[in-house]
């Protein structure tokens, strides 16, 4: 079993916003696997996808950033889904706008619901997908950047990104991580 997690905040008023680049994926990948998120338990609206023999869980932690690892915790305990069956995808202000990266292990470089992750799993060794969402202009906090939402520019060039890494989500179900991670970096 598999759990891939998309970060963000619920609510209309965080729809396409910076920092929810993460829910945007998992939609996203409910509509491949045409499938809704429409289970709500463990802090989170998920959906349970079974694929060639294996399930799969889509998640967005419902918790508000800051504590998206109260979520992922509950779910992972509930379904005794080990850490190398966790992928997480989120916001990265270090990369360009349209930009991704994917990782197995790392700190949470100031990302608070990483931070949340690390603190309740008890480890940075998980996987994970950053989308770059770019630095804030000069004068502008961060938290007021990330709540942003993306100009029509960039949301063009993320309709792409999002779809780069519902490919990747996809091909991580029948290769190690290190295999997917090697093709898309």
């Amino acid at each position: 079993m598999k759990l891939i997690v998309g970060l963000g905040n619920p609510g209309t008023p965080y729809n396409q916003t910076r920092h929810n680049i993460g829910f945007e994926v998992i939609d996203e990948l409910a509509k491949h696997f045409q499938a809704d998120l429409n289970q709500t338990k463990f802090k989170g609206v998920y959906t349970v996808i079974h694929r060639n023999g294996e399930k799969l869980i889509l998640l967005k932690p419902l918790t508000y950033m800051n504590l998206s690892g109260e979520s992922v915790k509950a779910i992972m305990d509930y379904y005794d889904i080990p850490l190398e069956d966790l992928l997480v995808i989120y916001d990265d202000m270090d990369l360009p706008v349209g930009k991704i990266r994917l990782r197995q292990k790392g700190s949470a470089g100031g990302h608070n619901g990483i931070k949340s992750i690390i603190a309740h799993t008890g480890t940075q060794n998980f996987n994970r997908i950053r989308i770059g969402v770019g630095r804030p202009p000069a004068g502008m906090a961060v938290p007021d950047y990330v709540l942003s939402r993306f100009h029509k520019d960039e949301w063009a060039l993320l309709s792409d990104v999002i779809k780069n890494c519902t490919e990747a989500c996809e091909e991580w179900l029948g290769k190690p991580f290190l295999e997917v991670m090697n093709h898309y970096n």
